[in-house]
């Protein structure tokens, strides 16, 4: 048996102030630092009301990712135009009446998944090791990896990502939502591993993957690992 009931609650507020997230892992990684735990586990709102209302797409599989690579817990979006609520429900982020809105804007949204996004760029090519604290990203194509990536280190692709050595920080793979995009490593040790936004890390990977090659990819809409 179960009860049903409204209730109050006060939500962490996260204001996206543009569509460019170049810099946002280390905008997170300083903001939760500095909350001193109060992030960790929160449930975090995202606020779009400070977009312009004609802004572009706002990279959802990245930014969820990205959220819960440092521990926050996305529930939903407020503000915003129609085209971002169903690129944010597409993610399964609830769609969050904004009161300094006008009451006559449309308060639900399609729940169709968009069409996955293409890699069609030449990629990058990386031989030397990543270390903790630094962040690469191969935009419009695949990353690819050829030593060690560190505890602490990020690396993002819109595409496919291949590490030929031990995966021991965070690795996104399809960040602006190409759900056909896989991570591939020689030594999975990663702390969080993504693929258009859905999420996996450290402590529900299994022993039996750890330190092995290893594939990532999504089928449908569940996170899937498998060795190579």
């Amino acid at each position: 048996m179960i009860e049903l009931k409204a209730g109050n609650f006060t939500l962490p507020v996260m204001r996206l102030l543009g569509t460019d997230l170049d810099g946002l892992g280390e905008e997170l990684a300083a903001k939760v630092e500095a909350g001193a735990g109060f992030f960790q586990h929160a449930p975090v709102v995202i606020d779009l009301s400070s977009l312009p209302e004609d802004s572009g797409e706002v990279p959802f599989p990245l930014l969820v990712g990205l959220m819960r690579g440092h521990g926050m817990i996305p529930v939903g979006v407020r503000g915003g135009n129609p085209a971002q609520h169903e690129a944010a429900a597409a993610m399964e982020l609830a769609v969050l009446a904004d009161p300094r809105r006008s009451q006559s804007r449309p308060r639900t949204v399609p729940r169709s998944v968009p069409p996955a996004a293409t890699h069609t760029g030449p990629g990058r090519l990386l031989t030397h090791p990543i270390r903790s604290g630094q962040r690469v990203y191969a935009r419009g194509g695949d990353l690819v990896v050829m030593a060690a990536v560190s505890s602490g280190a990020e690396i993002l692709a819109d595409g496919h990502i291949h590490v030929y050595a031990p995966l021991r920080g965070r690795a996104l793979a399809g960040v602006k939502g190409d759900a056909t995009a896989r991570i591939f490593c020689r030594d999975l040790q990663a702390e969080l591993v993504s693929v258009a936004g859905y999420y996996r890390i450290s402590e529900n990977i299994g022993a039996d993957l750890r330190g092995r090659a290893v594939q990532v990819f999504l089928e449908g809409r569940e996170l899937r690992m498998q060795t190579l």
